[in-house]
């Protein structure tokens, strides 16, 4: 049987409200987010940070040796090196069960992803200008028709 409370009485804390609700989170339909597959550690936890994180850092350390490259005036080099490390990400991806923390949506969504960000890059370093070494016709009828 529930106490009676006293007329005038401060209200419990929660009273009128719904279970839950005054727990801080705005909106209790999710109850936790699900790590990505293959988002665990890529090597045993006894292992340094960094050898846990070698997929991740192997995808970064090539984009950022592509960005280098690119500030020391050979832009096409670099935005290869640069694509195919994204192509790199979308492989280990692929290929690894665990990648750490490159993992980041699911798998297929971080092929897809990776893999067409990096072929993005690939062709665009090799169309451009001035001296391209891929020359698609069309482009360059599509250019004069906007022009």
């Amino acid at each position: 049987m529930r106490a009676e409370k006293e007329p005038g009485a401060a209200p419990e804390p929660g009273a009128g409200k719904e279970p839950g609700a005054g727990r801080g989170r705005r909106f209790q339909l999710t109850r936790d987010t699900a790590r990505p597959e293959g988002g665990g550690r890529a090597a045993p936890g006894d292992a340094p940070a960094p050898a846990r994180q070698w997929p991740l850092l192997a995808v970064m350390g090539a984009t950022g040796l592509g960005l280098l490259v690119v500030a020391f005036d050979a832009f096409r080099v670099g935005t290869l090196l640069i694509g195919l490390a994204m192509i790199g990400g979308a492989v280990l991806r692929w290929a690894l069960p665990s990648v750490g923390m490159l993992a980041v949506r699911s798998r297929f969504t971080d092929m897809i992803t990776y893999g067409g960000l990096g072929a993005a890059i690939l062709l665009l370093s090799l169309m451009a200008q001035p001296h391209p070494w891929l020359k698609v016709p069309f482009l360059e009828d599509v250019l004069h028709f906007t022009v």
